[in-house]
C-alpha cells in the first residue's frame, strides 16, 4: 500500500511542480499561455509534460546505478559474474539488441530491472539475493524477461505515454481553472490565485487518473516480458523463476524504479488499479494457459 501511495504521489508531485513553474511564468514574467488560445496553452503544456518524462528517460541509467547501488560488471570477477555477462551476451543476441550493461545490486530482495534510453544501450541489473536464491536457469529467465523489456522499447513507450499523460493533465486542469474562475468566481484576469487552486484541484483528480492508465499499461507489458522470456528461455524456466519470486520477502525497490523491476509485491481492492505489475499468480497462470 506504501509503495503505492508513492508511486500516486510522485507523479501528482511532478504535476503540481510543473503547474508552480507555469503559474510564476505567468505572473512573475506577464507571458500569459491563455492569450495565445487552446493551441497555444497546448504547445506549452507538451513541452513541460513531455520534458520531465523525457530527461527522467535520458537519465534513467543514472539515476538506477545511484538509487540502487548497481556495480556495474566491466570485467567479471568470478564465475558466476562470467556466467552472468555470458548469458546476458546470449539473450542479447537471440532478441537482436546490443549488448547491455550488465550490473549487480545489494538487495536480499529476489529482483531485476532493466532501464536506458536506447534499445542498444540498456542496463540490465540483478539483485545479489536473486543470484544466491535461484538457480541459472531461473536466473536466465528473469534476464529473458528484462531483456525482453528492452527489445519492445518499454521504457520509452512509458515515458511517452507519461508525457503524453502529463500534457493533457496540465491542459485541462488549466482549461478547466479558467472556466471555473470566469464562470463561478467571476474573475475577468486570467491568473488569480482562484485559477491557480482550481487548477491545482483538477490537476489532482486528473493526475490519479493518469497514473492509474500508466499503471495499467505497465502491467500489459510484464504480460508481454513474461512472454518473451519463456520463448527465449522456455516456459517451464519463466514459471519456476516467477514461483521462485513470490517467495521473496525483502524490502521493495525504490519507487522511481518499480516500474522497471520483476518483482513488486501485491495488492487488492482499488488500489490494484495503480499496480505497475500484475500478481505474480495470473502472471504465471497466463504462462500456464
Amino acid at each position: 500500500m506504501k509503495r503505492i501511495f508513492l508511486f500516486v504521489l510522485t507523479n501528482l508531485a511532478v504535476l503540481a511542480l510543473l503547474s508552480v513553474v507555469l503559474f510564476v511564468v505567468e505572473n512573475v514574467f506577464g507571458v500569459h499561455l491563455m492569450q495565445g488560445g487552446t493551441g497555444g496553452l497546448l504547445v506549452f503544456a507538451a513541452i513541460f509534460g513531455f520534458g520531465g518524462s523525457l530527461i527522467s528517460l535520458a537519465l534513467s541509467k543514472w539515476t538506477a546505478k545511484r538509487m540502487m547501488g548497481v556495480r556495474v560488471v566491466d570485467s567479471p570477477q568470478s564465475e558466476l559474474e562470467r556466467w552472468l555477462v555470458g548469458a546476458v551476451k546470449r539473450l542479447a543476441e537471440q532478441a537482436r539488441i546490443g549488448m547491455p550493461e550488465v550490473g549487480i545490486f545489494d538487495s536480499e530482495e529476489m529482483n531485476a530491472f532493466a532501464t536506458g534510453a536506447r534499445r542498444n544501450a540498456a542496463l540490465v541489473a540483478v539483485s545479489s539475493g536473486l543470484l544466491r536464491s535461484m538457480s541459472r536457469t531461473q536466473v536466465e529467465a528473469v534476464l529473458g524477461h528484462e531483456i525482453t523489456h528492452v527489445a519492445n522499447g518499454d521504457m520509452v513507450t512509458l515515458a511517452l505515454l507519461q508525457g503524453v499523460l502529463n500534457t493533457f493533465v496540465i491542459f485541462l486542469a488549466r482549461i478547466i481553472g479558467g472556466i471555473v474562475d470566469r464562470a463561478i468566481l467571476r474573475n475577468d484576469r486570467q491568473g488569480g490565485i482562484g485559477f491557480f487552486l482550481t487548477t491545482m484541484v483538477a490537476q489532482f483528480v486528473l493526475g490519479i487518473v493518469a497514473s492509474a492508465i500508466v499503471c495499467w499499461y505497465s502491467r500489459r507489458r510484464e504480460f508481454r516480458a513474461d512472454r518473451g522470456g519463456a520463448d527465449l528461455t522456455g516456459a517451464g524456466n519463466m514459471i519456476d523463476a516467477l514461483q521462485m519470486l513470490k517467495r521473496s520477502q525483502g524490502e521493495p525497490m525504490p519507487q522511481q524504479l518499480q516500474a522497471f523491476g520483476i518483482n513488486t509485491g501485491r495488492s487488492d481492492g482499488i488500489m490494484r488499479l495503480f499496480m505497475t505489475h500484475p500478481p505474480l499468480d495470473e502472471r504465471i497462470a497466463a504462462l500456464k494457459a
